[in-house]
């Protein structure tokens, strides 16, 4: 079994995420026998290197799953919804960046580093959901905590970088740039307002409850994962002129008293978690700095004085990285190292 190769398809290959999945799995060293890049037909016989080869892209349809094991998918929830239970019926495992499956009951949303145990539960449809960026790098942080003190609320404000909303947002976020400092005018496209020195309260469409859907994601979401619904969780979501890792300020209150130092030593021993935490040296996360790396930060870790078990934290972590391709790519390696 250690010399197995496996054939891995990944739909939207030629996208923000799916290029970093495939460069997350050669990084990795995944062991593939044939990786097998799929878009749309616009992308359709494009090449991308892996492992130093030319490997042509394929059109993602019905039919493109013969004979793959993993199926790592990042071509949004309409094509997730069309084409993954094909994949799945062809008998691969299919890993949905998409959020178009994770509050489904019978479909697992994972976190290696917080439910591997649910891994296995793709047995159930043959589909595994990816959570949403912003909410893996939370849960990440949040449950040592819970295991320690059980969080019985949370209060999270994100500042989520453009990559969230792929190419044309990065590519948006540097023309307005240059064009805001050339005095040029400019019509925004990807976001309804300028994003260039700018902050938009607005991730995903409002709601008729003045939530966006990407707040009650992470509500949703981090309930799921945790497996407890006795969790209360708000959250504010905005969008801000970053180009790669998304921010957090995360409030908690826990059942049981922590100290400062309690919850550093709990996440210095956590999986995936690094903290950084010197205020006094200027050593705290820093988008810049987690650009490009797999990890999840935390610092600025201090008490609440409002409340009598209360906690503040700033997260920060590459939301295409851990956000999105690595947590894909790790769930994949957890199924072939547990022999699912």
């Amino acid at each position: 079994m250690a010399d197995k190769k496996y054939c891995v398809a990944v739909a939207g290959a030629t996208g923000a995420v799916g290029s970093e999945m495939i460069k997350t799995l050669e990084m990795r060293k995944f062991p593939i026998g044939e990786l097998r890049p799929l878009a749309s037909v616009r992308s359709k016989g494009k090449t991308i290197k892996f492992n130093g080869e030319d490997v042509t892209v394929g059109l993602l349809s019905k039919d493109s799953f013969s004979g793959v094991d993993v199926a790592l998918f990042s071509a949004g929830g309409d094509r997730s919804i069309e084409f993954a239970p094909s994949a799945a019926d062809a008998g691969a495992v299919v890993v949905d960046n998409s959020s178009a499956f994770r509050m489904e009951d019978d479909i697992p949303l994972v976190v290696p580093e917080v439910n591997p145990h649910r891994i296995a539960d793709y047995k159930n449809r043959g589909i595994i959901a990816n959570p949403n960026c912003s909410t893996i790098q939370m849960v990440v942080v949040l449950k040592p905590i819970h295991d320690a003190a059980k969080i019985k609320r949370v209060v999270v404000s994100t500042y989520q970088a453009v990559s969230g909303s792929g190419l044309v947002a990065i590519d948006e976020l540097t023309e307005q740039s240059r064009a805001v400092l050339d005095s040029k005018d400019f019509i925004p496209s990807v976001y309804p307002h300028q994003i260039a020195f700018n902050s938009l309260p607005h991730i995903d469409s409002f709601l008729e409850n003045g939530y966006t859907k990407e707040e009650i994601k992470m509500t949703n979401e981090t309930i799921k994962i945790l497996e407890d619904e006795s969790i209360a969780v708000t959250a504010t979501t905005v969008r801000i002129p970053v180009f790669y890792s998304h921010s957090e300020s995360v409030n908690i209150e826990t059942e049981k008293k922590l100290t400062v130092s309690d919850v550093r030593k709990i996440l210095g021993g956590a999986p995936g978690v690094v903290v950084q935490d010197d205020p006094q040296k200027n050593i705290y996360p820093l988008a810049t700095n987690a650009a490009g790396k797999d990890e999840t930060f935390v610092g600025r870790i201090r008490e609440d004085f409002s409340i009598a078990n209360g906690i503040n934290m700033w997260i920060v972590s590459d939301n295409i990285r851990k956000g999105a391709a690595l947590n894909a790519v790790q769930i994949a390696e957890y199924l072939i190292e547990k022999h699912l």
